[in-house]
Formats: structure tokens, sequence, C-alpha cells
């Protein structure tokens, strides 16, 4: 298939231009070059500002920094082409997605974006399903302004505009944390376990938690994509505590290193009152039955710890 990746350079983006390109699909890259630019050398890569209107082929004037060096793209390049599905890794501003929405409605098969579990209305009520409410747009809140407080808000905003715009040929993954290679989350337990360190938490041992593999979660982002499969996934795996998941961890190296409790900084910035319990208890029946497919914690987390040995280093946290 021709797939279109609006980023995919980054953390989770690099794994689905891995596992695409490892089942064969004609790929193309769109973003700024600013991000590893000399990954992956053999694909078709198109550089150019998703902000600017020109560029997305809707008439406006091109900006002179829109296109950066190396490859550079057509300034209407992407109201030229034609994909079969389009996966959107770097869909954070509202006024961006409604842009990209308006410029590939009549250009791809399916539209696939990267969205969060931060979409929820409710952070105690567990088991939610993707029918839960969703958290409302403030009043008088920019489109073209990224703020954390509007992180969930724009989520929403953009699942609701890509809905209407492509219907039943839209899909939208919600995920927390993503842990693997190339992403910051639970990187800390990695570079410890990989270095004989004490594991840290500062979050309670009661906590609840979820996460999911990044191979899962590309996997996932493309079969969707591939399959034409429409509508919200919670795209996480089962819940853990915080204490069992450290457990699991430190069951994946000899010798394993003790648990710190108390760290001056807590890396994960969950509240010790538990009133974000409910968005780590999310119900994946869904995501399941459409195809999601789930490593065993225990090989997740021996997979990241090799990573590092072998020499990697985990990039560090967003906030």
């Amino acid at each position: 298939m021709k797939l279109l990746v609006l980023g995919g350079t980054k953390n989770l983006g690099r794994h689905v231009v891995e596992a695409a390109l490892a089942y064969g699909h004609d790929i193309t890259l769109f973003n700024r070059g600013l991000t590893n630019p000399d990954l992956f050398p053999g694909v078709r890569r198109l550089v150019g500002d998703r902000a600017d209107p020109s560029v997305l082929g809707m008439g406006a004037r091109s900006a002179p920094s829109a296109l950066a060096s190396g490859n550079r793209a057509d300034p209407s390049v992407l109201g030229a082409g034609e994909w079969d599905g389009v996966i959107d890794m770097s869909g954070f501003l509202v006024r961006d997605v409604r842009l990209s929405a308006a410029a590939l409605r009549d250009r791809c098969g399916h539209y696939t974006y990267m969205s969060s579990i931060a979409v929820y209305a409710s952070k105690t009520t567990p088991g939610m399903t993707e029918s839960a409410p969703l958290r409302p747009w403030p009043t008088g809140a920019p489109e073209d302004h990224f703020t954390m407080d509007l992180y969930g808000p724009s989520k929403v905003r953009n699942e609701a505009l890509l809905s209407t715009t492509f219907g039943p040929r839209a899909s939208s993954i919600r995920s927390g944390f993503v842990i693997g290679p190339y992403n910051p989350d639970f990187s800390n337990w990695g570079w410890a376990l990989a270095h004989n360190q004490p594991l840290e938490s500062a979050a309670r041992p009661s906590q609840p938690v979820q996460y999911i593999d990044a191979r899962d979660l590309a996997a996932f982002l493309l079969h969707v994509t591939v399959e034409h499969i429409p509508g919200p996934f919670n795209a996480v795996g089962p819940t853990y505590t915080i204490a069992d998941l450290a457990t699991i961890w430190r069951s994946t190296v000899p010798n394993p290193p003790p648990i710190n409790w108390t760290p001056p900084e807590d890396r994960l910035h969950l509240p010790q009152d538990g009133s974000n319990d409910g968005a780590f208890q999310l119900n994946n029946s869904h995501a399941l039955t459409a195809g999601l497919h789930l490593h065993p914690p225990t090989q997740t987390a021996h997979d990241y710890v090799t990573w590092i040995r072998t020499g990697n280093t985990p990039p560090p946290p967003p906030h």
C-alpha cells in the first residue's frame, strides 16, 4: 500500500515506519526535516511545515522557511499526492490537523490519528470504554497555540474534526505510556536495570498503571490503517500496580537492584491521592478485538534493557 506518515522520525513514529517497511509498504514521510533527517534514507521524504497552507496545496503564499534543506517538497505536494492511508503522528495543534484533514480529504483512503488517553473527562472512573465522556474545549481557547492544559482538549477536538471530515475512513488511537527504544516513558527504569542501579518511583506502590510496548502500538496503528478499521481505540495494555510492574521488570535481570520509593523527582508525574487512577484502568477490549497484540511485560522490559545495554540512550522525558 501507499502510506503517508506525518512525522515518522521520532519516538513512536520510528517504530511505525520500521513496521511499515518490514511489511513492504510504499512509504512517504512528510515532516519539517528537523528531527533525524538522515533516518530511513531509502524512503521518499517530503519536507515542509504542515502549518503552511501552501505546502498542503491550499493556495496561500509559502513562507521562506517552510521548506528545509535536503529533500525538498513541492510547495503543494500534499495537495497533489494520493495515498491509500495516512498515519498522523504529529498532529497536536487543532489548526494544523484541520489543514491536513482538508488537504487530504479526497487524497487518501484512510486517516489514522495518534491520539491520547488524555481525551477522557474523568480521571477517576475505572473501566472506561471509548464511549466515555470526553473533555470539552475551553471557551475562547486558541487553536494555533499549544499548552499542556490544552493537550487533552486538543486531541478531542482533532478526533472530532477528523471524524467529521473522513467519517468511517478515520481512526483515533488513544494511548498513554509507551515503552520501548527511542521512547522516554519508564526510561529511568530501563537505564537503572541496564546499569545495576536502584529503580526509582515516587508513585505510591498501589498506583494503577497501563502502558503499551511501542512495537505493539506501531503494529496496531499500521493494522488499523491498512485494514481501514474505523473508530477510536484504547490502545493500552492491562492494568498493573506500580509495585507489581517493578517486580516484573526486576525479574528480567539477575541480582536485581532494590527499589527506591522516595526519589527527589517523580518521572511519571502521578498524583499520590488517586485522583488520576481511572486514567490507567481503561477498557481495551475493543482494540484487542480489532487486532491489537501485546508483548508480555517481561519481554518489553528485557528488550528495552538490552537496547540500552547495547549502547543506546533513551530520550529525555517531554516534561
